[in-house]
């Protein structure tokens, strides 16, 4: 037969609390520790976005972490779509800070799941950064070395110039409100017969 297990003072028993805080406290910290290990590890997607970093800073009241946001561009003239990424690794950070404003490419993984902004702001987290070259906006120059000025054009003589003939020019005639009217003569009665003196 198995003993009872001691009654300690005030009737309780000892081992019967030990199982209800294992239970209450011990068990659910457990599952929580679990349940981040395994959004922590696991990822819905990940994948690249290329664009230029504008924005970067460690923020938060309390668990402060780094937040970004990149521009994309799909062309020159296009409306930039804005990519808000957070980084937790302090290497990574200090890569991206090197390259703000530059082009560059950004590998992320996308978390589902985790709770509060204690983790990031956002759901993609960065894991690595590759600068890109920038792909130039207007056409490239013709025979010009960069590391050398371009040599000044000559200015064209005169003989090779072609002048266009000059069209004569119309005299302007002047307008018809300030044309003035035909003189008018005036006709005036005749004048009355003088009386006769005789």
């Amino acid at each position: 037969m198995s003993t009872p297990p001691p009654v300690l003072p005030g009737g309780r028993r000892g081992p019967s609390r030990l199982k209800l805080a294992f239970w209450l406290l011990i068990v659910p910290l457990a599952l929580a520790a679990a349940y981040f290990a395994v959004v922590l590890s696991w990822s819905y997607s990940d994948g690249e976005r290329a664009g230029w970093v504008q924005k970067f800073s460690k923020k938060g009241w309390l668990c402060k972490t780094w937040e970004g946001e990149m521009a994309l561009v799909t062309m020159p003239g296009a409306i930039p779509e804005k990519f808000l990424f957070t980084v937790r690794d302090g290497n990574v950070a200090e890569q991206i800070n090197r390259v703000v404003g530059k082009r560059v490419s950004l590998h992320y993984e996308e978390k589902v799941g985790l709770p509060t902004t204690c983790f990031g702001e956002t759901r993609h987290f960065v894991t690595s950064v590759t600068a890109v070259d920038d792909f130039p906006f207007a056409p490239p120059s013709t025979g010009v070395n960069p590391g050398q000025p371009a040599a000044a054009t000559p200015p064209a003589s005169p003989a090779t110039v072609p002048v266009a003939p000059s069209a004569p020019r119309p005299t302007p005639s002047p307008p018809s409100e300030y044309t003035l009217p035909a003189p008018v003569e005036a006709t005036l009665p005749p004048a009355p017969a003088a009386p006769a003196t005789k």
